[in-house]
C-alpha cells in the first residue's frame, strides 16, 4: 500500500500534465503580438544579410525585392579587405577598452561615496553626475570642439593636441557615461547590508580597503551588466568619432565604414556586409557576458 500511493500520485500528475490549458483570446493575441514584434525587429537584420549575400550587379538588374540567382560571401571578403577593418578594429579597441574600465572605476568610486557615507550634498552630487546624461551631445559640440583644439599635448598624442586623438575620445566617453553608471551602482550599493561596512570599520579597515575588498566584489553582477552596455555603446559610437577625429587612420570602425563609399558610386550590398562585420564584436561581448548581464539586471527584482 505504501508503494502504491506514490505511484498513483505520480500517474495523476502525469495525466494532469497531458491536459492542455484552454486557449484564451488574450493569450493568443499576446503571442501574435510578440511574434509580430520579433519579426519587425529581425526584418532589417535579415534584409541586410540578404542584401550582403547578393552581388550588386544582380540587384541592380532585378531589384532587391527579387529571387536571387546566387548567394556568395564575396561582399564580406571585399568589405573586410577594402576598408582595412583589422586596423580600425584596433583603433576601436584602443578607445573602447580604456573608456569602459576607467568609467566603471570612477563611477564605482562615486557611487561608493554617495551610498555608504552620509553627508549633506551626497544626493545633489549624485544628481549632478546623472544630469550630464540629460544634456544633448549636440548642444556642447561647438565649445567642446574649440576646447579640444586649444589643449596641447605634445609628446602624448600623435597630433600634439587633444583633438584628433584616441585619448580625446576616451575622455569624452568617460565624461558622458559616468553619470549613468554612478546612478546605477549607487542604487545597487544601497541594497548591500550596512552591517558589512560597519563591522569592517570597527575592525580598523581603511576606506580604500572597504571599497576595494568588501563593497566592490559584491557589485560584480552590476559591473558586468554595465560593462556590457558600455562596450556596446562606446563601440557603436559614431557622433563623437566623426566630430573629434579628422585623420582617417585614427578613426574607429564605425566611422571607417565611409571608406566603402566612393565619390561617384556606392555599393549598398558592400556597405551592408561591412556593417554586419562591424556588429560581430558586440554580439561576441553580449553572448560571452550574457549570464552576468541578465543576472545584473534582475538581481534587485526579488529584494523587498
Amino acid at each position: 500500500m505504501s508503494t502504491a500511493l506514490p505511484l498513483k500520485k505520480h500517474a495523476s500528475k502525469k495525466h494532469a500534465l497531458k491536459k492542455h490549458a484552454p486557449l484564451r483570446p488574450g493569450r493568443v493575441l499576446l503571442h501574435v503580438f510578440l511574434v509580430s514584434m520579433s519579426l519587425a525587429w529581425l526584418a532589417p537584420l535579415l534584409w541586410a544579410i540578404y542584401a550582403a549575400l547578393r552581388p550588386y550587379a544582380e540587384t541592380s538588374e532585378k531589384g532587391y525585392v527579387s529571387w536571387p540567382d546566387k548567394l556568395t560571401f564575396d561582399n564580406f571578403t571585399n568589405a573586410f579587405t577594402q576598408s582595412d577593418m583589422t586596423h580600425y578594429f584596433g583603433n576601436t579597441m584602443l578607445i573602447a577598452v580604456p573608456a569602459v574600465l576607467v568609467t566603471l572605476f570612477l563611477s564605482s568610486m562615486v557611487a561608493f561615496y554617495v551610498s555608504r557615507f552620509d553627508f549633506r550634498v551626497n544626493l545633489f552630487l549624485l544628481l549632478l553626475f546623472t544630469a550630464g546624461n540629460l544634456l544633448p551631445q549636440q548642444v556642447i559640440i561647438t565649445p567642446l570642439y574649440r576646447l579640444y583644439l586649444l589643449i596641447d599635448l605634445p609628446g602624448i598624442t600623435m597630433s600634439g593636441k587633444l583633438y584628433d586623438s584616441a585619448l580625446g575620445l576616451v575622455l569624452i566617453h568617460v565624461a558622458f557615461q559616468s553619470g549613468f553608471c554612478a546612478f546605477v551602482l549607487a542604487n545597487y550599493m544601497k541594497m548591500l547590508p550596512h552591517e558589512l561596512t560597519e563591522a569592517a570599520l570597527v575592525d580598523g579597515a581603511s576606506v580604500w580597503r572597504l571599497y576595494w575588498q568588501i563593497v566592490l566584489p559584491l557589485c560584480k553582477p552590476a559591473m558586468a551588466a554595465l560593462g556590457t552596455l558600455l562596450s556596446i555603446w562606446i563601440y557603436n559610437d559614431f557622433f563623437w568619432a566623426l566630430v573629434l577625429i579628422s585623420t582617417g587612420e585614427n578613426m574607429p570602425i564605425t566611422s571607417a565604414l565611409n571608406n566603402l563609399s566612393g565619390q561617384y558610386f556606392t555599393d549598398p550590398n558592400l556597405i551592408a556586409a561591412g556593417a554586419l562585420l562591424t556588429a560581430v564584436p558586440t554580439l561576441v561581448v553580449y553572448f560571452v557576458l550574457q549570464r552576468q548581464f541578465v543576472s545584473g539586471l534582475t538581481l534587485g527584482a526579488n529584494k523587498g
